[in-house]
């Protein structure tokens, strides 16, 4: 499989701030009581710092005393650390009970805004995934709901301290001494520019790393899951020198991200040591003068606060990039959120009927086995019932993926119930795009597609997909036992009916000589079984379904013709009754086909059956004897 140059979708730089974190926030409904409890924690852990460097002020005055041989009061000195002691402690519960709520609020949130990304995936049309890389879409599951994750369980408080912080160790040092508050904040303006520069460069560097990072994971991915190609065509030097490429522009984005990220630390922390000695220099001249009423005790305890106030600023700036990365990551998840859903207007329902003997049909609360279109009429408000036959009628169908390139130029065709048509024709004729059309994968922009009489666009998607089964070329099973995967088709489905599914796919055999027979584990896409086998079980899941619709694509082009021959005996019994829709590159298998339709360009150049296709040594002769002389 070669790796896609594309990668993922450039990583965007939050647009809106505001509303991408209002977003956030309305995902933390229900969390009231929890966010009181958080904001108090946060005030009486921040508090507690605070209170607790301002004890330093009489103690050091005390110990002055002592020192100088002044009166020292030994009980007061006492009391003073206790008390120091219990705010402490208050302060460290305290932030060990926010931390924890936050953790509980930031975990359930993300299981909500997953909840909300995967439900919306499951509704959007094939046209998407089409258009995204499977490791662009993982990432966000990954990469952007982690930094996500670090934000809210861990930036949001600190925001709420550093402000808390802030506004409490600036009282607090106006009210000892407003000389040196003035140094403060020249220091504190500085500071704020200077993070503003490294800040904005930095958010530059992670969005870029981010992105980066998509690539490479999406490229990781393809790889993996096409190893088996990329050995058969010895591509290996290949796919390290582009995975080093790759691997190179994302070092290169980390390193100039995290440079200025890092750079930001040694700077904080030197402006800090200047403010300090700064403020001790004149703090210390102050107090020799006894300017201002300044003592060494409420220098000590102005000293901390110096620090303290510094330290938010600090830790606001480290979180600074980590929020901007996941303000970014949270705006990625909502534009998915916010993807329009696979637009489905039908209206007309799949329902159980009773079917009487002479041909009318009523609604059954239960399921009989028979099934009926439920179509209520919009002009006059009746409803009415149409046996579900299976009947498909394809009237001057025009289709193209890209607006400006078709694929389908004018087809039309009919299938009726019971009869097994066929499609055959070079890769790219527009074989499987019709079958994508019949179950509306994609809707059709000109011409009309008609089920049972009525127009695909009337029927509700959901309804209509239910109402037929795909056995694809590229079979995908799910983790879980071999039972659970044919059960897949029929999710009611008892132990008995996953049996006889299975034998008529002729899967039988093979899984009972499995390890643990029906019970046996697949894992990795059926990995531990062979193609045919996957093939075999991707059949028997859709034979369980009991469709009136059957479409095959390429179904046994994996299996070998003897174990075909016997398939397409239990297949006969599969398909009687019901239309089918084989698409087929061995045409040995169209042979019995009531219709073949050969497939050019988009247009259906010659139709007929086997024998009257012969005759005409046309396209389908040549196609049929080409395929004879190889054999």
């Amino acid at each position: 499989m070669p790796p896609r140059k594309n990668g993922t979708a450039p990583m965007q730089k939050p647009t809106d701030v505001k509303v991408t974190i209002k977003r956030i926030f309305s995902y933390m409904y229900g969390f009231k009581i929890h966010f009181m409890l958080v904001v108090l924690g946060v005030i009486l852990s921040s508090m507690s710092t605070i209170a607790g460097n301002a004890l330093l002020s009489p103690i050091f005055d005390n110990l002055k005393e002592a020192l100088t041989g002044g009166k020292w009061d030994k009980k007061e000195f006492i009391a003073t650390i206790g008390v120091m002691a219990g705010i402490y402690a208050v302060g460290a519960l305290s932030s060990f009970m926010y931390q924890r709520i936050m953790l509980k609020v930031s975990t359930t949130t993300l299981m909500r805004i997953r909840n909300d990304l995967f439900n919306k995936m499951e509704t959007l049309p094939i046209r998407f995934f089409d258009k995204h890389t499977h490791g662009e879409l993982m990432s966000l599951y990954t990469n952007d709901t982690d930094t996500l994750r670090e934000m809210l369980s861990n930036s949001i408080a600190q925001f709420i301290s550093a402000a808390i912080t802030i506004v409490g160790v600036f009282a607090m040092m106006l009210y000892y001494s407003w000389v040196l508050t003035i140094i403060v904040v020249v220091m504190f303006v500085l500071i704020i520019m200077v993070i503003g520069i490294v800040g904005k460069h930095s958010s530059k560097g992670f969005i870029a790393q981010q992105t980066a990072l998509g690539k490479t994971n999406g490229y990781i991915e393809e790889l993996i899951d096409g190893q088996k190609v990329v050995k058969v065509f010895c591509h290996e030097d290949a796919a390290n020198a582009e995975f080093d490429k790759l691997n190179e522009e994302l070092c290169e984005a980390a390193t100039k991200a995290n440079t200025f990220a890092n750079i930001l630390m040694p700077i904080m922390n030197n402006l800090s040591y200047v403010h300090y000695a700064a403020t001790a220099i004149v703090g210390g001249i102050m107090t020799v003068n006894g300017f201002g009423g300044m003592t060494i005790g409420k220098l000590v305890s102005y000293l901390q606060f110096t620090r303290q106030f510094a330290q938010p600023i600090t830790q606001v700036s480290q979180h600074l990039n980590a929020v901007l990365t996941a303000l970014a990551g949270a705006e990625r998840i909502f534009k998915v959120i916010d993807e329009e859903p696979e637009e489905d207007n039908g209206y007309v329902t799949l329902v159980s009927a009773d079917i009487d003997e002479n041909g009318n049909i009523t609604e059954a609360s239960e399921r009989t086995g028979k099934w009926a279109w439920r179509h209520p009429h919009k002009a006059d408000g009746t409803v009415t019932y149409t046996e579900v036959r299976g009947n498909v009628e394809l009237d001057d169908v025009y289709f193209g993926y890209e607006p400006e390139k078709t694929v389908l130029n004018g087809i039309s065709l009919y299938a009726k119930a019971g009869q097994k048509i066929a499609f055959v024709g070079s890769t790219g004729a527009g074989k499987t795009t019709i079958t994508n059309l019949i179950n509306r994968f994609y809707d059709v922009p000109d011409g009309k597609i008609r089920y049972d009489g009525i127009n695909i666009n009337k029927i509700k998607k959901s309804d209509l997909r239910r109402s037929q089964s795909i056995v694809l070329q590229d079979t995908h099973l799910f983790t879980g036992t071999v039972m659970d995967n044919i059960r897949y088709g029929k999710l009611d489905a008892t132990d008995e009916e996953v049996y006889a599914a299975a034998k008529l796919a002729n899967a039988d055999y093979f899984i009972t000589h499995l390890e643990n027979g029906y019970d046996t584990m697949l894992t990795a896409d059926g990995a531990n079984l062979s193609q045919g086998q996957r093939q075999l079980l991707a059949i028997a899941r859709a034979a369980i379904a009991d469709p009136p619709v059957l479409i095959l694509d390429e179904a046994t082009s994996s299996i070998d013709t003897r174990t075909e021959a016997h398939i397409e005996k239990g297949m006969d019994q599969l398909m009687e009754g019901r239309t089918v829709f084989v698409i087929a590159h061995r045409l040995s298998t169209v042979r019995n086909a009531k219709a073949i339709m050969v497939l050019e360009n988009g247009k259906i150049i010659e139709r007929g059956d086997h024998n009257a296709l012969i005759a005409q040594q046309g396209k389908y002769y040549q196609l049929y004897t080409g395929m004879f002389e190889l054999g």
